[in-house]
This record gives C-alpha cells, structure tokens and sequence, in this order.
C-alpha cells in the first residue's frame, strides 16, 4: 500500500468521483475503489437498513450500496453543487458539498478518503445539519 498519494491521483478522484455521481455512472465510480475498501456514512442506515453500523467493507458491499442510492438517491440528495476547493495532506483527500450554494442551499457533506495505490482505500461522508435533516425524515419512514 503506498504511504503517500500523488497529486495526479488525487486530482483524479476528487473529478472522476464527482462526476461519477453526478452522472450516476456505477461501474464508473466503483473503478475508483479498491477491493477491500471501507465505506462509512449515515446514508447505508437509509438506504441498507439491515446494516446497523453505518460501515460497508469491500467493493460488492459497496456496491450494492452505490447502486441503490444511484438509482433513486433518497431525499433531497440529488443536487451536487460543490466549490472547486479540496485539500489533500499525504494519501488523505477531503472536500465539501455547501449547504449554501448559487441556487439555494442542499445537502451539506464532507467527504474525506484515504487513498491508496491510486483507489480510494477508506471513504467516510460526514453530515451537516441540512443533511441531519434530510437523514432524520429519511429514517422516521417505515421501509417497506
């Protein structure tokens, strides 16, 4: 596993991931992700319910999450205005989703990855309160 990222693989990820998504393009995104990589993120509680921890691990669990939520992204998730600004620190990449954007406010996340040998090795998305919101009314709904 390699200790540091270069910058070339981090730009990569920081576009190709939110592109991916906003596209909905599946087999696209999951390129970015390694084997056994680690998800963690309230969002697998809502759209995987029977997975009470919050944390998928390897690339088929993964998956099955990002295909669910790609096909009908829950809520009010389906706006993916973000600033341009990342910061990386050695393999570590983080940027936000504002809650306040040019056309009023969405979901507000911050996605933080590790990345190894190119891929993203662990991939955790924190929540705002916009997002809290979004997450709250999303759980109170009985699934069927």
């Amino acid at each position: 596993m390699t200790i540091e990222a270069t910058q070339a693989e981090i730009h990569h990820i920081y576009e190709q991931w939110h592109e991916s998504v906003k596209s909905r393009d599946l087999e696209a995104l999951m390129a970015l992700y390694a084997e056994e990589a680690i998800l963690e993120g309230p969002l697998i509680l809502a759209t995987l319910p029977e997975n009470q921890s919050g944390i998928l691990t390897g690339k088929t669990a993964i998956t099955s999450f990002f295909a669910a939520s790609l096909r009908a992204p829950p809520g009010d998730l389906g706006r993916w205005y973000r600033t341009g600004t990342f910061f990386c620190k050695g393999s570590q990449l983080t940027w936000e989703y504002p809650r306040q954007t040019p056309d009023g406010d969405q979901v507000d996340l911050v996605e933080m990855m590790d990345i190894a040998d190119g891929l993203i090795a662990h991939h955790r998305v924190y929540w705002g309160w916009v997002g809290f919101r979004s997450l709250h009314a999303l759980l109170a709904k009985p699934h069927g």
